[in-house]
């Protein structure tokens, strides 16, 4: 029975580990987070921006010691994931300096591992059971975050859809009070032409 609510435990921690977050930046704005963690640990950002603008922005991973450890420029999504060379707080910042006036929705997920020490600890006490609970919660995580991105593409292609559609439909009505306009032009110009002058 314990096993069994150390199982649950687990896995609601797991899962409560990979949330992925929304957030908007505005123009000209900057939205930072901050982990702290201990030298060893792994950690990783997953991003992918869901609408405003050309769906890119800004993002830098900087260490306790101000090191910049990624940074890449109009990105419209991606993955890094690194060992913390040091014990200290890690900042994750999202920079939407570059646009005039158009926010952006961020999504991003956060992963932290456990710290060498804790692993350590761990490893002490491991079994079967739970070596293959945290497989399948490593896989349940993975799946999980692929969900959320396949959500976020289904919003983006929608929203394009619906755009271009938008659009075509714009231009037949425009395309349609063109033609109207030159049938309504012909018309009084053949009626013009043909009309019976007379002279006084």
């Amino acid at each position: 029975m314990s096993t069994i609510i150390h199982f649950l435990l687990f896995a609601i921690y797991c899962i409560s580990q990979s949330i992925a977050y929304f957030i908007t930046v505005d123009a000209h704005a900057e939205e930072c987070f901050f982990e702290k963690v201990e030298a060893g640990t792994k950690l990783g950002l997953a991003f992918e921006i869901a609408e405003g603008g050309f769906l890119d922005i800004d993002v830098r991973i900087i260490g306790p010691d101000g090191q910049v450890i990624y940074q890449a420029e109009r990105e419209t999504s991606g993955k890094y994931t690194f060992a913390a060379h040091t014990s200290g707080v890690y900042t994750y910042c999202f920079s939407n300096k570059m646009s005039t006036m158009t926010p952006k929705v961020v999504m991003f997920h956060m992963a932290v591992g456990d710290s060498p020490k804790a692993e350590a600890e761990e490893g002490k006490t491991h079994n079967k059971l739970e070596d293959m609970i945290r497989e399948l919660s490593a896989q349940l995580t993975s799946v999980k975050q692929e969900q959320e991105y396949m959500q976020v593409r289904d919003r983006i292609h929608r929203s394009i859809n619906e755009s271009t559609n938008s659009r075509v439909v714009m231009w037949s009505f425009f395309e349609a009070l063109i033609l109207i306009a030159m049938t309504l032009g012909q018309v009084y110009y053949l009626k013009r032409f043909f009309e019976v002058r007379r002279v006084v």
